[in-house]
């Protein structure tokens, strides 16, 4: 009898541990940095919202912003003074080119895609029928042009 005690308790106390997860360990902010998504700033915009986790996009060096279009909002023909590369990270990103500014001919860019927005292209772009979040890398400063529409 003993002996099945033993093995219950041991059982027990194997499932303990198991089921209790372990508290990871933070990493040493000496070898890496981390935001949570709970702690990235968010500047609330009327067409969308904005997050720049790296950099400066008005001086020089990398920066990283995060944009999160809002459903049914769009730019206008507009261009950039640098490259900037785009990874779709949820949602749908719809995309036109050129200065006259059709929502009905742009183009679906799904979750996963990568774009990059040529320097001195004129391009708009936006969200349709529900939110999409963009990751937008590039070297500053970058200027950005409204392009005459026509």
């Amino acid at each position: 009898m003993s002996t099945l005690r033993t093995i219950i308790s041991l059982t027990l106390l194997a499932a303990a541990f198991i089921l209790v997860p372990a508290r990871a360990a933070e990493p040493d902010p000496k070898e890496v940095t981390y935001t949570a998504p709970d702690k990235i700033v968010w500047r609330k915009g009327q067409n969308a919202d904005t997050a720049t986790v790296q950099g400066d996009p008005s001086k020089p060096g990398i920066y990283i912003q995060l944009i999160k279009w809002h459903p049914g909002n769009m730019s206008r023909p507009h261009f950039h003074s640098t490259d900037r590369y785009i990874t779709v990270l949820s949602g749908t990103w719809w995309i036109g080119t050129g200065p006259k500014y059709d929502p009905a001919s742009t183009f679906p860019a799904p979750a996963g895609s990568y774009v990059v927005d040529l320097a001195g292209k004129i391009h708009y772009d936006g969200a349709k029928d529900a939110e999409c979040v963009l990751e937008i890398v590039g070297m500053g400063p970058v200027t950005t042009t409204q392009a005459e529409q026509k």
